[in-house]
């Protein structure tokens, strides 16, 4: 059964690793998103941590509830009936709460990926860690470096380290999607200052990939060429490079320069 466009991940050696993955041994929650049968939450119940499970199915909902209605009772899992993209914040605020630490995992659909990741990075505190089942073109795409960054990367990159823990086939999955997927590790790293100015920087240099970063700071800031140009030069950029070529330290340089003012 298909809801949402969900496919539910079935293969339980993968299942297993997004579990294992989570840091033991410190007191802390996870938030699970779109449980969907509760196939990952079997194995996650067995951490031990306290379980928030948000799922937008109703149907699905219900029958989470029953289905770990011992676990529900006993207030280890949480059932959520809601979209993530709206009750994540209202959770963590929850968990920020009682002080204690949380990791959010999950198997995303592809159309809210983007809107989930900007949400996960605005969150304060943050999650210690993420682990996603994704598209692994997206999961690559999060991934990249020079000289393939790209907007998604440079932004989930601004606030965690993103590895690829395993490959997944069609088969692993139930209804199988037409593309691979991947298991993606988010390492998030503390707040930072300048997160206006960063992601400003980001959306201009990105605007047009295959222009300049001297052009498209020019088209975000309305600044003159000589000015972005003596910028770049003092930071040891080349103005004449693609944005595909900027590291997000480097990113971080011209947003603290060139757009301290620019309005986010």
């Amino acid at each position: 059964m298909q809801r949402l466009g969900q496919h539910f991940l079935k293969n339980r050696s993968a299942l297993k690793l997004i579990a294992e993955s989570i840091p033991s041994g410190e007191e802390g929650v996870i938030i699970e998103i779109g449980p969907g049968h509760g196939e990952l939450t079997e194995f996650l119940k067995t951490i031990k941590k306290k379980i928030f499970a948000i799922e937008k199915d109703h149907s699905l909902y219900k029958a989470l509830a029953e289905k770990f209605k011992d676990d529900h009772g006993d207030r280890q899992i949480t059932f959520i009936a809601g979209d993530a993209r709206d009750a994540l914040p209202t959770v963590v605020q929850d968990v920020a709460g009682r002080g204690l630490s949380y990791h959010i995992v999950g198997n995303i659909p592809y159309y809210i990926t983007g809107r989930l990741m900007r949400i996960i990075g605005e969150l304060a505190p943050r999650p210690k860690t993420c682990i996603f089942t994704i598209q692994k073109e997206v999961a690559e795409r999060i991934c990249a470096v020079p000289p393939h960054m790209n907007r998604l990367a440079a932004s989930v990159q601004f606030w965690s380290e993103p590895s690829i823990l395993k490959i997944l086939k069609a088969a692993d999955f139930v209804p199988p999607p037409k593309v691979d997927s991947a298991i993606l590790l988010l390492k998030t790293s503390a707040l930072k200052e300048g997160a206006g100015n960063y992601y400003a920087a980001v959306r201009a240099l990105f605007a047009q990939p295959r222009k300049t970063i001297s052009n498209n700071i020019a088209a975000g800031t309305g600044k003159d060429a000589k000015t972005i140009a003596e910028e770049l030069s003092r930071l040891s950029i080349d103005p004449s490079a693609r944005p595909q070529d900027l590291t997000p330290e480097k990113i971080r340089a011209i947003a603290g320069s060139l757009f301290k003012n620019i309005p986010n």
